[in-house]
């Protein structure tokens, strides 16, 4: 835990993913919340995406942090905000084009959830 999932509209060609990855894992390492191997993330470009209903130049990069249940209310609220200001520091957007940056936390079910470590 935590699992990060960006995603993120593909009309972005300045958007590095894997910088905003490594810039966000490293925001919530920082947070004292988690082990850093524990942190896992992905991204996925989506090919087709619609913002509103306008014809304008619009993109969007939405991130899901899923993690186990049992923060604070105030825990989850810090967590989202240093996602969120990684994910602006990091985001080489292009000119001309409105980006809405997003931070959804999700929460896992402890009991529910299940972890198992293989090394060969």
């Amino acid at each position: 835990m935590p699992h990060l999932t960006l995603e993120y509209s593909k009309n972005l060609d300045t958007f590095s993913a894997g910088a905003a990855l490594l810039d966000i894992n490293r925001a919530l390492l920082a947070s004292g919340q988690f082990e850093e191997a524990d942190i896992k993330s992905r991204a996925i470009a989506l090919d087709c995406c619609q913002i509103g209903v306008q014809d304008l130049p619009r993109a969007f990069i939405h991130a899901k942090l899923a993690i186990l249940s049992g923060r604070s209310p105030e825990e989850k609220q810090r967590l989202s905000e240093l996602s969120l200001q990684a994910l602006a520091d990091s985001a080489a957007l292009p000119p001309g084009v409105e980006v809405q940056l997003c931070v959804e936390i999700q929460e896992i079910d402890r009991a529910s959830y299940g972890k198992r470590f293989i090394a060969r």
